[in-house]
């Protein structure tokens, strides 16, 4: 990609007040319209929402845009409808035990309920704010309970494909065993043996670090810097690694970007939250200045990687080593091409990323200026058309995201090739993270933290 080294946060002010202009009014039409009893939305098939009963992980996104649309806004409108449906909905998210996804619903939802509290921002009683306090101890806990050792000292968070099944996507959602950990909780094992949740988020970025991002030392024949594998596969017999895999990327030796993508943001925020940690948690495990570095190393090589195999404008294809991408020459030369013959993009992918960059730009201060910079232009070419959705007929927000390309999933409109113009509950939410992120950074307000900064 091109990085534009001159932009600034400010200029993206204007682009950001239209976007939440529009984004108030798909999110009101969307919870008028969206029957939660018929499951969560997913993704837009013809501009419309749509479930896919595979796991529940995207409600929490939902009900997050909501209470995010009033950090940016203070409309309580937005609060009082996140709120409630928080409340109403998401127990079942709490206690789910088949999931790797409760960073992502419950953190969204209870969480940002709870940090808008600390803030000053609402007017919530001691109570309500105990109740979100337990819903995410709880959350974490039963996130960290779904745990696989292996024989090389550590242990992951299992997938929902089973214990034998290491995502990159579980990085991000790593944070609700940190914020559980900060509120003084832990996993109650047997015979009362009491699990430390900061203990299971260091092991599970750590084995992620070591089996799923690459970094040009020659472990395979495809090792390149910065590579990332959506899955890792382990012998539960005996704790053995055994080979890379992939669910929605094109092969175990390409790199499926959405899943770049969650390792590069998730190890941001983890290095962002450490940060102001005690030393003990970590001393198991080298020490906190050696877990730090690790997690920077997984975190750059993303970064140096993403900014290498993107195309100009920012925006990736759905996955680095997509075959049809070889009948289109010098595809990183030019903008992405929504509309193509070969391969779709993917927004969502971008989305996350970008903040990702910018996270990881402010830890690294002048030396992270690159990422910075890198993390503003994806982030100026996706607050605009045609990604941003200005059609209140279209109930996305953010256009042209890809879920599950290799099973078919995906939205093709009438005479395309490819699937384009739709919309993911992950990538809207993602956007109006974003978007909340960098309206902080200008206006100089609290920084956007998942955890509890002290």
């Amino acid at each position: 990609m091109i990085i534009d080294m001159h932009i600034k946060a400010p200029d993206l002010n204007g682009a950001l007040d239209n976007f939440f202009a529009i984004t108030a009014k798909k999110i009101r039409l969307l919870n008028k319209k969206w029957d939660p009893e018929k499951g969560s939305p997913v993704f837009t098939r013809a501009g419309k929402y749509s479930s896919r009963g595979w796991t529940e992980w995207t409600q929490g996104f939902q009900f997050g845009c909501q209470i995010l649309q009033f950090d940016a806004t203070d409309d309580t409108e937005f609060l009082e409808m996140g709120r409630e449906n928080t409340v109403r909905y998401m127990a079942p998210h709490v206690s789910h035990i088949g999931v790797h996804d409760h960073g992502f619903n419950n953190v969204s939802t209870y969480g940002n309920l709870r940090r808008l509290a600390l803030e000053g921002r609402t007017d919530e009683s001691k109570d309500a704010i105990h109740f979100y306090e337990m819903a995410l101890k709880t959350s974490g806990a039963v996130q960290a309970a779904r745990w696989t050792d292996t024989n090389e000292g550590l242990g992951f968070m299992h997938s929902f494909n089973g214990p034998h099944s290491l995502f990159s996507d579980t990085v991000r959602s790593c944070r609700a065993l940190v914020l559980a950990h900060q509120l003084g909780h832990v996993l109650m094992g047997e015979n009362d043996r009491r699990i430390s949740l900061i203990a299971r988020a260091i092991e599970h970025a750590l084995s992620t670090a070591r089996h799923n991002v690459y970094y040009g030392e020659g472990r395979d024949a495809y090792d390149i810097r910065g590579r990332v594998v959506h899955e890792s596969i382990f012998n539960t017999k005996d704790g053995r690694y055994r080979c890379p895999s992939t669910q929605q990327g094109y092969s175990p030796f390409t790199t499926w970007t959405r899943g770049l993508a969650w390792v590069l943001l998730g190890y941001a925020e983890l290095l962002e939250s450490f940060a102001g940690m005690p030393e003990a948690p970590f001393n198991p495990y080298g020490g906190k200045e050696e877990i730090q570095t690790i997690f920077l190393m997984a975190a750059t090589a993303a970064a140096d990687f993403f900014i290498a195999n993107t195309p100009t404008d920012g925006i990736p294809y759905w996955d680095t080593g997509a075959p049809g991408l070889e009948q289109m020459p010098g595809y990183l030369d030019r903008p992405a091409e929504i509309d193509n013959a070969y391969e779709p993009v993917d927004s969502s992918a971008a989305v996350i990323t970008a903040q990702g960059l910018l996270r990881l730009g402010k830890l690294l201060g002048a030396k992270g200026k690159r990422y910075t910079q890198a993390g503003l232009t994806v982030a100026r070419t996706l607050f605009a058309p045609p990604y941003l959705s200005t059609s209140y007929q279209h109930e996305g927000i953010l256009l042209h995201s890809v879920y599950h390309r290799p099973n078919g999933w995906d939205y093709v409109p009438k005479g395309k090739k490819v699937p384009q113009g739709e919309s993911s509950m992950w990538g809207d939410f993602h956007a109006m993270e974003l978007a909340v992120y960098l309206m902080r950074v200008i206006k100089g307000g609290p920084y956007l933290a998942f955890y509890d900064r002290g």
